[in-house]
């Protein structure tokens, strides 16, 4: 199967919102009067981002939804993206599965595949997203002032804990790794929340890389500290574990390394005025996703993190970092 080929056949769908769609040299995108184009991009490379035995159909949606996380952090809407796709050689079922896994997604969203390119090579996922939104009400790191609440959706960590047991640094029961295996590779881009947050909240990010450092890049932008109760996000992840499997031992100090510093969650962390409270509950609400208040912005500039008593806890936190 040639090049052209394996496009035709996995790849090439009719377009529904964009002008022109894959198939010429560029893709032709038509945005809404009074809207802005917000575009990302996120590369996944084998043995860095997920295992070579990974199911490809999961590994099809993860590799959208990290680029569906960005625009939900921005309020943005899907709307279409391209694929860069290098292959070892052309494995005709891995690659119905991965594009199954990948289309799916894409359908749930109503987001178009474009364009994009194929190559020979070490296996590597290249995906640009392209979303919409009105102008000048963006959601951005730089927002967020002295006062406003920090929130987190969803559990961060339960990516973590699951990266850590097949990785065989953590014993988990099998019943509990099937439970938690589907949050680090098949993660829930959370759109809807993104969108119902715009006007709302003050400032937003994805977690990707870890709730901590993550929610240290918005601190930075917005010139701001801030200081995050730990025990919040632990006891969000403890929960969660539990339910998983009831025998599982998880220490204190695991569970609060995974839940903030953990990364691969895809979650929103945010910020939003006490006033927006009410505001935030609803759109959690009409999302279907949790949002759990962790902390409030300083003056002060850093990040200080605490336990439930105001005590500050000493224990290290060091996100995600391809270089370090």
């Amino acid at each position: 199967m040639g090049e052209f080929d394996l496009i035709a056949r996995y790849f090439t769908r009719p377009v529904r919102r964009a002008a022109l769609g894959v198939g010429d040299d560029c893709a032709l995108l038509s945005v809404t009067p009074g809207m802005q184009l917000a575009v990302s991009s996120d590369m996944l490379v084998e043995g860095r981002h997920f295992f070579a035995d990974v199911d490809p159909a999961h590994l099809g949606h993860k590799a959208l939804a990290v680029n569906l996380s960005d625009l939900a952090a921005c309020g943005a809407r899907p709307l279409a993206f391209t694929l860069a796709l290098a292959l070892p050689r052309v494995d005709a079922p891995w690659l119905q599965a991965f594009a199954d896994g990948l289309l799916r997604l894409a359908d749930a969203h109503q987001c178009e595949l474009v364009g994009g390119d194929t190559t020979q090579g070490p296996l590597n996922l290249c995906v640009t997203v392209f979303g919409e939104v009105p102008t000048g009400q963006a959601l951005l790191r730089s927002g967020a002032r002295v006062g406003d609440d920090i929130y987190v959706s969803g559990t961060p960590g339960e990516a973590r804990l699951a990266l850590d047991a097949l990785r065989g640094r953590l014993a988990l029961p099998p019943a509990a790794l099937q439970q938690l295996r589907p949050r680090l590779e098949q993660p829930t881009p959370r759109v809807a929340l993104g969108l119902a947050l715009r006007g709302v909240a003050s400032s937003a990010i994805d977690v990707s890389d870890g709730l901590l450092g993550d929610l240290g890049h918005i601190l930075k932008a917005s010139g701001v500290g801030a200081c995050v109760d730990a025990t919040v996000a632990t006891n969000l992840l403890a929960a969660s574990a539990q339910q998983a499997v009831a025998t599982a031992d998880f220490g204190a100090q695991t569970l609060m390394q995974c839940a903030l510093a953990g990364g691969d969650d895809y979650e929103l962390v945010f910020t939003a005025p006490p006033a927006q409270q009410a505001a935030v509950q609803a759109a959690a609400q009409a999302s279907g996703t949790r949002a759990t208040r962790i902390g409030r912005v300083e003056p002060a500039p850093g990040l200080r993190v605490v336990d439930g008593q105001g005590q500050p806890v000493a224990q290290h936190f060091a996100s995600f970092d391809h270089f370090a």
